[in-house]
């Protein structure tokens, strides 16, 4: 188990999180529900600081994409740490055709199949959020954090990438402000509000009423 015990975050001296409990089994996938600024951000945040040496994965809300790289080459700086630099360096160059074919796999599950080459920076948001999410999933680790992984897209899209996420991740906690969507594909969902939790129940106990309070 992954256990957070009194964490705290502040700003400066204001306080925005906890003190704050949990713990997260293995093979739970936790929904972080709640209205913009109680807390959900800072606390995959400090999730990320606390369990990052246990594989922890991160998808962070402004993606952390390179504009001026190409879709290839952002999805496979989820692997840089796996690589000796030298092989790092000569695929900025000359990929090899294992990589090439195995990135384009995973973009074509994400409806990016004809998005290997251009630059992240002349895609739109939708699509760059969707070249985070194949880098993540590229990257692998023990469990995911991701913060609103699914904020730019649509119904159909959104349901990709979420089983996508959750297939490769089946323990992950996902910031989200779709609450239909969180109910559907976690199996906990967590409510923050004013940095403390609010609610703590398994998702099948739970309709998207119980979680208006929050909001």
């Amino acid at each position: 188990m992954l256990a957070l015990h009194d964490a705290v975050a502040a700003y400066g001296e204001t306080r925005v999180l906890g003190p704050l409990s949990l713990t997260l089994a293995r093979g739970e996938r936790v929904a972080l529900v709640g209205r913009s600024g109680a807390g959900k951000s800072t606390l995959l945040s400090v999730m990320y600081d606390r369990w990052r040496d246990q594989g922890a994965a991160l998808m962070p809300q402004d993606l952390g994409l390179v504009a001026t790289l190409s879709v290839f080459h952002n999805v496979y700086m989820g692997r840089l740490d796996r690589h000796p630099w030298w092989r790092n360096l000569l695929t900025l160059v000359r990929p090899r055709r294992a990589d090439v074919a195995e990135i384009d796999v995973l973009l074509s599950r994400l409806g990016l199949d004809d998005k290997l080459w251009p630059p992240c920076g002349e895609l739109s948001g939708g699509q760059r959020q969707r070249v985070a999410a194949a880098r993540v999933i590229h990257q692998g680790g023990g469990m995911l954090l991701a913060d609103e992984p699914v904020s730019a897209l649509d119904g159909p899209l959104s349901e990709v990438v979420l089983t996508a996420l959750t297939d490769a991740y089946p323990t992950a906690v996902l910031a989200m402000h779709d609450v239909d969507l969180a109910l559907r594909y976690c199996t906990r969902v967590i409510g923050i509000q004013d940095g403390a939790i609010a609610i703590d129940q398994p998702s099948q106990r739970l309709a998207a009423t119980d979680l208006l309070t929050l909001y």
